[in-house]
């Protein structure tokens, strides 16, 4: 039974990984880049509209269910001694920590304190000035670990 989890799990967390490095790839090349271009106060207000709108059914089934596949895919690999278990943990970990755990733990709060800011004072100002670097930063190095994810769990799910 064990046996049967792993490769259907492995190819449903590729395929979110897959999604998910779209989505964040988007933010890094287009979205965050058009908004440095607009004023302080209509950029951030538009990203907290953004903020809003992604905590949808959508993105989250796929974002959190990729982080649950990729964990099953990693524990039912271990355990039944699939070939490709050590790419498929590989695979589970660079998504998990590298997007999952990343997301959680910086861009969330990131989101949050922008959030309580205000667009149209000088401190929701200067939050957003700090805000957009950092997150931008971060962003990039979830899409990578998103990225790789995918392309490790392809690869395991082939073999």
């Amino acid at each position: 039974m064990i046996e049967r989890i792993a490769p259907v799990a492995t190819t449903i967390a590729a395929v979110g990984c897959g999604i998910t490095a779209g989505v964040l790839l988007a933010f890094s090349v287009s979205v965050m880049p058009a908004l440095r271009t607009q004023p302080p106060s209509s950029a951030m207000f538009a990203m907290q509209q953004m903020n809003i709108a992604i905590v949808s059914p959508v993105f989250l089934t796929v974002f959190v269910g990729s982080a649950a596949a990729a964990t099953i895919a990693a524990i039912t690999s271990a355990l039944s001694g699939t070939g490709a278990r050590m790419l498929i943990v590989a695979g589970a970990v660079l998504f998990v920590i590298g997007c999952f755990v990343v997301t959680m733990m910086v861009n969330v709060p990131l989101n949050d304190g922008l959030a309580a800011a205000d667009p149209n004072s000088v401190d929701g100002i200067r939050t957003w000035s700090d805000y957009v670097t950092r997150w931008t930063r971060w962003n990039h190095a979830r899409t990578a670990a998103a990225i790789a994810a995918c392309a490790v769990l392809t690869v395991a799910s082939r073999r």
